[in-house]
């Protein structure tokens, strides 16, 4: 079995690479930093250690890389012929994915299961979608699966450049109705995905974010810091308890169950081995407020369902109030801001009703 992977980085080699070479699939990553393909294509193995007491490292073996520019005839070939094809790039980068993807699947006469591996909800058909627009329909042969994908990679630097630190938990849920084919180990297959993507996203996601955008308002420098001062740690529990009401709401999830479940992942974010930057969390704030992103999605539906969103009202303040210069979402934030003033951005953005979107300018202010 043959897998090609768009996306070198931490994750893909950390995570989606390991499984897929646990389930004896040779990988092939398409990137196009040339530094990590010449890697992969010299030593064709890497380690992967978990961040706990033990350090316990993993082998990934029977792997390769192309160049996704300049070895475009065998990055090709390896669309053509693959059984598998996986993505951890980005969500805004899927459509250039899609143009080397398109032309290639709509000429597939093989099955193929395509499956974008992104923090975002249903990012799978999004990567369909931009296909899609380019050739149109596609062979019945080609079957787009969403998942939702789960674990905490922090930026790292290690002796050999191909090595990777992963924390212990992971969770991979796929889309059960398209796949075809022997299922992979080691994944969740589900008929139903929704409820695991909208849990993952608003409570890893936007717990992530509050500890970023928080931390940063109270001068912290990385998430360890935030998160082991009480002001932030007892905000990340006033959101998340927001969000799970609309989780338990909205996929009438068990109160007790999701309780267990942020719980476990609050715990997570004390880990001192998965200590990120806070500007390496915080950047992509525009998309991050987008109306269906991890911060303005609940945030909505609790305002209009009339519930308690106050804490998700302070996030959204402090993603406003968020500064890195070296990130060109919070440029262009800084300058719609400007132009437009808080409340007329929250609405134009965000999608938020005038009151809503006043509420948090309110917050906004009085920091």
């Amino acid at each position: 079995m043959k897998a090609l992977h768009f996306g070198a980085g931490n994750i893909g080699r950390g995570f989606i690479g390991l499984i897929l070479a646990d389930n004896n699939y040779h990988v092939t990553f398409a990137d196009v930093n040339d530094t990590l393909v010449q890697a992969l294509k010299a030593q064709q193995q890497y380690d992967v250690m978990l961040a706990d007491a033990d350090k316990t490292a993993t082998t990934v073996q029977n792997v390769t890389a192309l160049h996704s520019i300049e070895d475009k005839d065998e990055l090709e070939a390896a669309i053509e012929s693959v059984d598998l094809i996986t993505t951890a790039v980005g969500v805004n980068i899927l459509p250039i994915v899609a143009k080397t993807l398109a032309p290639l699947l709509k000429k597939r006469s093989t099955p193929v299961n395509v499956v974008a591996c992104e923090n975002a909800i249903n990012a799978t058909d999004q990567l369909a979608n931009a296909i899609r627009d380019l050739v149109g329909e596609l062979p019945d042969n080609v079957h787009f699966s969403n998942a939702a994908v789960d674990r905490i990679v922090p930026a790292q630097s290690h002796d050999h450049i191909l090595d990777v630190t992963v924390e212990p938990f992971f969770e991979w849920v796929i889309e059960h109705t398209q796949w075809h084919g022997p299922e992979l180990q080691g994944v969740t297959y589900v008929d139903d995905l929704a409820p695991y993507i909208e849990r993952k996203l608003l409570t890893v996601n936007t717990g992530h974010a509050y500890i970023a955008y928080a931390g940063q308002y109270y001068g912290h420098h990385t998430i360890l810091e935030a998160i082991q001062d009480e002001r932030v740690a007892d905000g990340l529990t006033d959101v998340l308890t927001e969000t799970s009401h609309y989780i338990e709401t909205q996929f009438s999830i068990d109160p007790d169950t999701q309780a267990a479940y942020r719980e476990k992942i609050i715990a997570r974010f004390y880990n001192p081995d998965l200590s990120d930057d806070i500007n390496r969390v915080g950047r992509g704030v525009l998309r991050k407020l987008g109306p269906a992103d991890r911060i303005i999605k609940p945030l909505k539906a609790l305002a209009q369902a009339r519930q308690s969103h106050d804490a998700l009202n302070q996030l959204a303040a402090f993603a406003l109030h968020y500064q890195d210069p070296q990130d060109a979402e919070t440029v262009t934030k800084n300058a719609q801001l400007a132009e437009l003033g808080v409340q007329a951005f929250l609405q134009q953005h965000a999608q938020l009703d005038a009151a809503t979107a006043e509420d948090i300018n309110k917050v906004y202010k009085a920091l």
